[in-house]
């Protein structure tokens, strides 16, 4: 049974970690095929990621602008590859892919990983997902929340299949994260994501000045639009070398095994892989309790949670774990037993097998 994924970002983020998790458990029953946009002459690291990992990838040719067009190229690669399903990931591939799947006479899923609202852009892409998710033969959420999300706006056919992480990826020798700051802190906090409003960084600089123990680093991981104004308020906050942006990584795994906490201070989320993937290398998270976020952090057990756009909250709760490095361990070791338990490919693979054939 052949299984394509349609997706519209180029780079290796959450959602795209999960699709290739779900692609390698499905692998001894399910063919995997990947279909991306991607802006004429730019580097495409999903596909070629994808296919290290040994699955096909096609980089499409027509975008967004190109409706039409993209539309019949889609089909005729469904066609072609004798798809018994596509699944879509996002407004663009949400929009375009189910025309095409249903100019083709393919099942149509859409996955939906969350809304940021970020930009009056962004809202105006939602607002055109919420719509197009009308039309799909199911929709899948990687959180209850998100489901809750969905269900709002009318959408009827929805199944919640939560995120993954392979916890193997975690058992390699953490990198030395502290090597990444002139002056090596004592103990390290890290945050990832794409740096763009949604993630709330602004909120983690201005928890990172109320951390009162000076030894503590700060490490962010990712780029996006906002590079270049959060490192000019690190700066006005004199937090200095105690902040490092490290850009994007391909040892993120681990650079996570390496922390002491792991930070998501987002205003929004779906269900986030790097809270999924910290708690799988051992490492306790202080989070936002926003999306589905909760759903993957115990409060008091694997981590802390803490409301939205508070950064004297943030402080305090990461000032509370980092303090205590007994009930930071016990922390990092239930996260690792909750991500055996609740959060494998497994169990995911499990749901996917079970929605394809009830399609």
């Amino acid at each position: 049974m052949t299984i394509v994924h349609l997706a519209a970002s180029p780079f290796v983020g959450g959602p795209e970690r999960q699709m290739l998790g779900l692609a390698a458990a499905l692998r001894d029953t399910h063919r995997t095929v990947f279909l991306s946009y991607a802006e004429r002459g730019l580097a495409r690291p999903f596909l070629d990621r994808a296919r290290e990992l040994g699955f096909e990838a096609h980089a499409l040719a027509y975008n967004a602008p190109e409706y039409l067009a993209s539309i019949r190229e889609v089909a005729g690669y469904l066609r072609r590859l004798g798809a018994k399903v596509l699944l879509c990931h996002g407004y663009k591939p949400d929009l375009l892919g189910g025309r095409a799947a249903r100019r083709a006479g393919v099942p149509v899923v859409a996955v939906s990983h969350g809304w940021t609202g970020a930009t009056w852009k962004v809202r105006l892409n939602d607002a055109l997902d919420k719509v197009s998710l009308h039309a799909m033969d199911h929709v899948v959420c990687v959180s209850e929340g998100q489901a809750r999300k969905v269900r709002a706006v009318g959408v009827r056919r929805v199944t919640a299949i939560r995120n993954a992480v392979q916890i193997e990826r975690f058992e390699a020798a953490a990198v030395d994260v502290r090597a990444l700051f002139s002056v090596r802190p004592r103990r390290v906090v890290g945050a990832a994501g794409r740096l763009s409003p949604e993630k709330g960084f602004g909120v983690l600089l201005e928890a990172a000045a109320r951390v009162p123990d000076a030894e503590v680093g700060f490490a962010v991981f990712g780029d996006g639009p906002l590079r270049a104004s959060l490192e000019r308020r690190a700066a006005e906050l004199g937090l200095g070398s105690r902040v490092v942006f490290a850009g994007f990584r391909d040892d993120l795994d681990r650079l996570v095994s390496g922390l002491d906490v792991l930070a998501l201070s987002s205003f929004t989320e779906g269900l986030p892989s790097v809270v999924l993937e910290a708690a799988a290398a051992g490492v306790p998270v202080v989070a936002t309790a926003v999306g589905g976020t909760p759903e993957a952090v115990v409060d008091g057990v694997t981590g802390m949670l803490v409301p939205p756009g508070d950064p004297g909250a943030l402080a305090r709760a990461l000032t509370s774990v980092l303090a205590d490095e007994p009930r930071r361990v016990a922390m990092g070791a239930a996260g690792r037993e909750m991500i055996r338990e609740r959060f494998t490919f497994e169990a995911q693979a499990a749901a996917y097998r079970r929605l394809f054939a009830s399609l």
